[in-house]
């Protein structure tokens, strides 16, 4: 008993992640295809106890399947993922393709899990930016109990995020008998990333914003309130899994630290680990590998009335990309909008 389920891209770091969600949360699977690039056609991939041969995207045919979870990038989604659901799979998409598509939801399932039935109109649903998606998650539940105004937020993104390569150069730089000073020649990111920061992820656009600082504005508005203010500056930080963010929230009703933590250690996907002594947070070392959201350092604010500040970090790779998607599946079985399992 179970539904039919594709992976799109299932070679990559997400891909194989999805697998890996699947089989860790028991999601009813009766029949999984793992589908990547004509060139990476016959290559193995796990599946619980399983290992599973690659398929060609090209030829493969998708009638029949209930689920096909996107992850091989925007170009490949923008052409994919409308033919796929007008033969009645569901795509859960996650790259930036489909996100500011009217017609297409864009959902955190602990946030705004209502609004996954309007993915009848295309028959696709849009997985958020990962660093947007832990952001919201610790969000919502604020929202809820003290309307936010506005948000300023740093984030310290890890190089998976930008993939295998990004990841492997990290790993490259690092390993080498490195020496300050010393030349290195960057071709993933625009500098050297080993010791180092980069204050640039995706494009620079006309403001001096960048894309994905964009993105983080453009996503927690269609999640979670249109009325938000919000302000990124995201940096890419030699990490190699694992977001982190620094975040400043203005309440339009007063909201103390104790009330705050209270209230996140109740809420959905969320971990407080907040003790005002050395090490009593989390750091990104800690947090891969997990499935919560977890939030740190709660404290006042005091340059503005109603404020607090914090920090959340997630493992990029699964709340902001691989476990959102499984849980947005999720969701819609739970939810009856699929027939039963056969």
């Amino acid at each position: 008993m179970g539904y039919k389920v594709a992976i799109v891209g299932a070679t990559g770091n997400v891909g194989r992640e999805m697998l890996n969600v699947l089989a860790e949360r028991k999601f009813p699977v009766s029949e999984l295809h793992a589908l990547a690039s004509r060139r990476s056609m016959g290559t193995e991939v796990s599946f619980g106890d399983r290992v599973i041969k690659c398929q060609d995207l090209e030829t493969f045919d998708f009638t029949g399947v209930d689920f096909c979870l996107m992850s091989a990038g925007s170009t490949v989604s923008k052409e994919w993922s409308p033919r796929i659901g007008a033969q009645g799979t569901i795509v859960i998409d996650n790259s930036s393709c489909w996100r500011y598509d009217q017609d297409v939801p864009l959902v955190v399932p602990e946030v705004n899990a209502d609004a996954i039935r309007g993915f009848t109109k295309k028959n696709i649903i849009a997985n958020p930016n990962c660093s947007t998606a832990q952001l919201v998650v610790a969000l919502k539940p604020l929202h809820d109990a003290a309307k936010i105004k506005r948000v300023v937020v740093s984030t310290y993104q890890s190089v998976s995020g930008a993939g295998k390569d990004a990841m492997d150069e990290l790993w490259q730089q690092t390993k080498g008998k490195y020496v300050p000073g010393q030349e290195v020649d960057p071709k993933k990111f625009p500098k050297q990333i080993a010791f180092n920061c980069i204050p640039h992820i995706d494009v620079f656009m006309e403001d001096g914003y960048t894309k994905e600082e964009w993105k983080m504005l453009a996503e927690t508005k269609k999640i979670l309130d249109p009325k938000i203010k919000l302000t990124a500056t995201c940096v890419r930080v030699p990490v190699f899994v694992g977001h982190s963010e620094s975040v400043n929230i203005e309440f339009e009703n007063a909201i103390s630290p104790e009330e705050a933590r209270e209230i996140l250690r109740a809420s959905p996907g969320i971990v407080v680990i907040d003790k005002r002594e050395p090490g009593g947070y989390i750091t990104p070392v800690e947090a891969a590998g997990e499935f919560s959201t977890f939030v740190s350092r709660i404290r006042e604010d005091a340059t503005v009335e109603n404020g607090l500040a914090m920090w959340i970090v997630s493992d990029n790779l699964l709340k902001g990309a691989a476990l959102n998607a499984v849980q947005i599946a999720e969701t819609i079985v739970n939810q009856r909008l699929v027939p039963k399992a056969a």
